[in-house]
């Protein structure tokens, strides 16, 4: 039997999992965290930009970064105000009952996101199809769903994962599928630093797991618009 001191798997007790103590670095680091959080809530956001600023070894007090704490407090703000929205909402004041059950796609939404690991942005589209059974979704609020999910520090593959499943949530339609296609700068601008990679990523629901299904999508976002589109 293995010493539970020695910070390994848990250790079954009775038909029963015994849950593991924290090591102590990391609940040391927990709380030094939690202090230190609860210690910065008297400063307004811009004032710990402004402090950032000084750390980085910038004059926060030069003419070009006076407004740059609270320039920076507005960003943010508008890059993260995907919080703020529930996107079950965004699509239920827009659902309506159609005998329609071939593939509805909406291609190339633009989308720009922050990466939550180093808060780098990553950008692309997102192709997003469903077939329905009785319910459709307003076209403009596919676009908007995705708007909802990407104004959020993001992986990309969960992002894609989120707007497939609340589509599915909403209308229980035959099934879903999603595929983004995005540049990271956190691998372009910083670390391995390759200009001209990208990442692809999918999530297929219901149907789209079928062969023939999958493919008739992959086909359809492939060819280019027609005519004026």
């Amino acid at each position: 039997m293995t010493d539970e001191s020695e910070g390994t798997s848990p250790i079954p007790l009775g038909g029963k999992m015994r849950t593991m103590a924290q090591p102590a670095a990391v609940s040391k680091s927990i709380c030094k965290a939690a202090a230190v959080s609860e210690g910065l809530s008297e400063f307004s956001t811009a004032e710990i930009y402004r402090e950032i600023l000084g750390r980085l070894g910038e004059n926060p007090n030069r003419a070009g970064l006076l407004a740059t704490p609270r320039r920076v407090e507005k960003s943010m703000a508008f890059l993260t105000k995907g919080y703020a929205e529930d996107p079950a909402q965004v699509l239920h004041g827009a659902l309506f009952d159609e005998d329609y059950d071939e593939m509805v796609i909406v291609k190339d939404i633009e989308i720009f996101s922050l990466c939550e690991h180093h808060l780098l942005p990553f950008f692309g589209k997102v192709h997003v199809a469903y077939i329905p059974q009785g319910k459709v979704i307003g076209l403009s609020k596919i676009p908007r769903l995705v708007e909802v999910f990407a104004r959020r520090l993001q992986v990309q593959e969960r992002l894609t994962r989120q707007i497939a499943d609340t589509i599915q949530d909403a209308i229980k339609p035959l099934g879903v599928g999603v595929i983004i296609e995005a540049r990271h700068l956190c691998m372009m601008m910083r670390g391995i630093e390759k200009q001209h990679s990208s990442t692809v990523t999918s999530a297929m629901v219901g149907c789209f797991r079928e062969k023939e299904t999958r493919a008739e999508f992959l086909e359809l976002v492939r060819q280019p618009g027609t005519g004026g589109l």
